[in-house]
Protein backbone atom coordinates (compact mmCIF):
# COMPACT_ATOMS: atom_id res chain seq x y z
CA UNK A 1 0.00 0.00 0.00
CA UNK A 2 1.17 3.10 -1.35
CA UNK A 3 1.23 6.68 1.28
CA UNK A 4 -1.48 8.82 0.78
CA UNK A 5 -0.07 11.82 -1.15
CA UNK A 6 0.20 14.88 1.35
CA UNK A 7 -1.56 17.85 1.49
CA UNK A 8 0.69 20.62 0.30
CA UNK A 9 -0.42 24.27 1.77
CA UNK A 10 2.11 26.41 0.57
CA UNK A 11 4.94 26.27 -2.07
CA UNK A 12 7.82 28.18 -3.13
CA UNK A 13 10.41 27.07 -5.98
CA UNK A 14 14.04 29.23 -5.88
CA UNK A 15 14.03 30.49 -9.77
CA UNK A 16 18.40 29.99 -9.43
CA UNK A 17 18.35 26.15 -8.69
CA UNK A 18 14.86 24.85 -8.66
CA UNK A 19 14.82 23.94 -5.19
CA UNK A 20 11.29 23.97 -3.81
CA UNK A 21 9.97 24.16 -0.47
CA UNK A 22 6.80 23.05 0.42
CA UNK A 23 4.66 23.48 3.69
CA UNK A 24 2.67 20.44 4.22
CA UNK A 25 -0.32 19.80 6.53
CA UNK A 26 0.15 17.56 9.41
CA UNK A 27 -2.66 16.20 11.74
CA UNK A 28 -0.50 17.02 15.28
CA UNK A 29 3.37 17.15 15.92
CA UNK A 30 4.22 13.97 18.03
CA UNK A 31 6.60 14.66 20.83
CA UNK A 32 8.91 12.41 23.34
CA UNK A 33 8.57 13.56 27.04
CA UNK A 34 10.24 11.92 30.19
CA UNK A 35 7.51 11.46 32.87
CA UNK A 36 5.54 14.10 31.25
CA UNK A 37 7.83 16.58 30.84
CA UNK A 38 9.70 17.29 27.64
CA UNK A 39 12.95 16.78 26.70
CA UNK A 40 16.02 17.54 24.50
CA UNK A 41 18.34 14.68 23.71
CA UNK A 42 21.97 14.81 22.27
CA UNK A 43 24.56 12.22 21.77
CA UNK A 44 28.44 13.03 22.16
CA UNK A 45 31.49 10.42 22.60
CA UNK A 46 32.89 10.66 26.24
CA UNK A 47 36.11 9.54 25.26
CA UNK A 48 37.13 13.21 22.99
CA UNK A 49 35.31 16.51 22.83
CA UNK A 50 35.10 16.18 18.93
CA UNK A 51 32.83 16.90 16.97
CA UNK A 52 31.29 18.27 20.21
CA UNK A 53 27.71 17.20 21.04
CA UNK A 54 24.69 16.56 19.03
CA UNK A 55 21.14 17.35 19.46
CA UNK A 56 18.56 15.11 18.36
CA UNK A 57 15.11 15.12 17.24
CA UNK A 58 12.36 14.45 19.76
CA UNK A 59 9.70 16.03 18.05
CA UNK A 60 7.88 14.83 14.75
CA UNK A 61 4.99 14.77 12.47
CA UNK A 62 4.83 11.50 12.08
CA UNK A 63 3.55 9.28 15.15
CA UNK A 64 5.47 6.09 14.07
CA UNK A 65 9.38 7.96 14.32
CA UNK A 66 7.76 9.33 18.35
CA UNK A 67 7.14 5.85 19.11
CA UNK A 68 10.41 3.84 17.74
CA UNK A 69 12.46 6.96 19.66
CA UNK A 70 9.92 6.39 22.69
CA UNK A 71 10.78 2.65 22.73
CA UNK A 72 14.45 2.71 22.34
CA UNK A 73 14.93 4.83 24.88
CA UNK A 74 12.70 3.06 27.00
CA UNK A 75 14.81 0.32 26.54
CA UNK A 76 18.46 2.13 27.01
CA UNK A 77 17.44 3.27 30.13
CA UNK A 78 15.30 0.74 31.31
CA UNK A 79 12.59 2.62 32.28
CA UNK A 80 8.69 3.38 30.82
CA UNK A 81 9.10 6.63 31.48
CA UNK A 82 9.54 7.70 27.61
CA UNK A 83 5.92 8.50 26.17
CA UNK A 84 4.36 10.01 22.84
CA UNK A 85 2.48 12.87 23.14
CA UNK A 86 0.28 14.53 20.99
CA UNK A 87 0.38 18.38 20.55
CA UNK A 88 -2.54 20.07 18.37
CA UNK A 89 -2.37 24.02 19.52
CA UNK A 90 -0.31 25.82 22.07
CA UNK A 91 0.48 29.02 22.73
CA UNK A 92 1.84 31.54 20.12
CA UNK A 93 4.93 33.15 21.35
CA UNK A 94 7.19 35.63 19.94
CA UNK A 95 11.01 35.81 19.90
CA UNK A 96 10.81 38.90 22.13
CA UNK A 97 8.80 36.97 25.05
CA UNK A 98 11.26 34.46 24.81
CA UNK A 99 14.01 36.72 25.58
CA UNK A 100 12.08 39.43 27.77
CA UNK A 101 14.05 37.75 30.54
CA UNK A 102 17.67 36.91 29.44
CA UNK A 103 20.34 39.52 29.09
CA UNK A 104 20.25 39.07 24.88
CA UNK A 105 18.32 42.00 23.86
CA UNK A 106 17.11 40.67 20.23
CA UNK A 107 15.00 43.31 18.30
CA UNK A 108 13.53 40.62 16.20
CA UNK A 109 10.31 39.55 16.68
CA UNK A 110 8.56 36.92 14.89
CA UNK A 111 4.54 36.39 14.88
CA UNK A 112 1.66 34.12 13.42
CA UNK A 113 -1.39 34.34 12.64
Amino acid sequence: MSRPKPEIILENTNPKNYKSEQVLKADAIYSVFYKGKPINLRSLNTLVNYPGPKYKKVSFSNSGHAFNLSERLNKIFSTKDFQVVKLTQGEIITEVDETEGSDDKKTKSKTSK
